[in-house]
């Protein structure tokens, strides 16, 4: 379908690139959102639309997820390390975790246009449930290397039909408002988890994964009892929803922005921060006699990375159905490479702390503006399970890559060295950004 297929819908020859729109939109994104309803824009629109019912019990499911990933997140590094490995074999823990999330993403879009997005949801939490369980008790490196690969099976799947679900459920005057809500409870989830993690070590390395995976069986649970009318709703009727298609979405300059933070953001905040974070916090300041045991600082590290987060999107995220997708997107991943480049000098544990802080509040601009985006370009009532598992593969193809090679530059150069090609990594992603066109559509000047 040449032009995009959206294009040809709107009348407006096929084959024009996006940024030739007069809206400065991406290929097919301002029809689909011109059509839906009210201005995105207009003064209070968004605020007399309210998150629809269902769209909240995945907000609730997804807090749940997240204090059981906070939980592990600061010491599941610690934990490979004691198996007597290098800081590249501890990094590929994480990277298999994010390499079979990558391998099993397309078979996640298509289940989930197949299956619906709230079974294959309660799947993919109930796969990485009994990883979890099974990590707490691996009794070799390759057993552990395993059962985290298998958790990132059930990981895409979840993740996949989740962000699916999002975009055909939010009203397009509140996309920003529905990811940043959706952002914030993982967010809350994961200032949460790391120091709950961290304190729980008293009890055994055991404890925080079996903690996780009954999070897991909870949050399974929610999703499938109070999404069950949603969920019988779908089985009973074919869907007959128009597919948003990748070749399409290719063609919009802002998609292939977006893939290209993803990376970035997925190398950054999901490889390094779960992977080296931890290990640098714990060795760079051993014996250094600060207020806590430099253990422990790790999980401190990563909630205070949380808590610029939450403080970021529940500020912004609701803003970006004003000022657009853009802007926020570009000054969090400046922001947030700049503060991660300086990680691996910073003298003093509270110095950390502060990048860590800073560093969180940008990447909290990125995210749901991110996810709104794609929702803009998947368009609302439309099935985007391909276009959404693309990214999400584009993003875990960061987050395999940026562990592995950072634990390679660390092993012979150092962490000042691995933190800086991160903070490289990032502005790229900014630079991408920065050269495409805005997603939102305007059809009223903004406030």
């Amino acid at each position: 379908m040449s032009g995009g297929g959206l294009r040809s819908r709107t009348g407006e020859t096929p084959g024009e690139e996006p940024e030739d729109s007069p809206d400065g939109g991406p290929d097919g994104a301002s029809a689909t959102s011109s059509e839906a309803g009210p201005d995105a824009t207009a003064a209070g629109s968004s605020a007399r639309i309210p998150i629809p019912p269902e769209l909240k019990v995945l907000i609730l499911a997804a807090f749940v997820v997240a204090i059981g990933f906070g939980i592990v997140a600061p010491i599941l590094p610690q934990y490979a390390s004691r198996f007597g490995v290098s800081a590249m074999a501890v990094s590929a823990v994480v990277s298999a975790f994010g390499l079979f999330r990558l391998t099993f993403a397309p078979v996640s879009g298509r289940l989930t246009q197949k299956l619906g997005e709230t079974p294959v949801y309660v799947i993919g939490l109930l796969i990485v449930a009994a990883s979890m369980l099974a990590t707490a008790y691996a009794p070799t490196y390759e057993t552990l290397l395993l059962f985290r690969a298998v958790g990132g099976i059930g990981s895409t799947f979840f993740t996949v039909s989740a962000m699916t679900y999002l975009a055909r459920k939010s009203p397009p005057q509140i996309r920003g408002r529905v990811s940043g809500a959706y952002a914030s409870a993982f967010l809350i989830g994961n200032v949460v988890g790391p120091l709950v993690g961290s304190a729980l070590l008293v009890f055994g390395p055991h404890v925080p994964f079996l903690i996780y995976g009954a999070a897991l069986v909870v949050a399974a649970m929610i999703v499938f009892f109070m999404l069950r009318r949603s969920r019988l709703e779908d089985r009973g009727r074919a869907d007959t929803r128009e597919k948003a298609t990748l070749s399409e979405a290719w063609r919009s300059t802002s998609y292939r922005a977006v893939l290209t933070a993803g990376f970035a953001n997925g190398w950054a905040t999901f490889g390094m921060r779960n992977s080296m974070v931890p290990l640098f916090a714990a060795s760079a300041f051993a014996g250094a006699g600060w207020l806590i045991d430099s253990s422990q600082l790790a999980g401190v590290v990563l909630a205070v990375f949380a808590g610029g987060n939450v403080a970021s999107v529940l500020f912004f995220s609701k803003r970006s159905d004003r000022w657009g997708r853009r802007p926020p997107i570009i000054v969090g991943m400046l922001v947030a490479g700049v503060m991660t480049g300086l990680y691996g000098v910073a003298p003093e544990p509270w110095v950390l702390i502060l990048l860590s802080l800073i560093a969180g509040a940008g990447t909290g601009l990125v995210n749901p503006s991110q996810q709104a985006a794609i929702a803009d370009v998947v368009g609302e009532g439309r099935n985007g399970g391909s276009v959404v598992s693309t990214f999400q593969m584009t993003q875990d193809l960061g987050s395999i890559t940026g562990p592995l090679l950072a634990g390679l530059i660390v092993d012979h150069l150092g962490y000042g060295w691995a933190f800086g090609l991160t903070g490289v990594v990032m502005l790229i992603g900014a630079g991408a950004w920065s050269a495409a066109p805005e997603t939102l559509r305007r059809t009223a000047p903004a406030d």
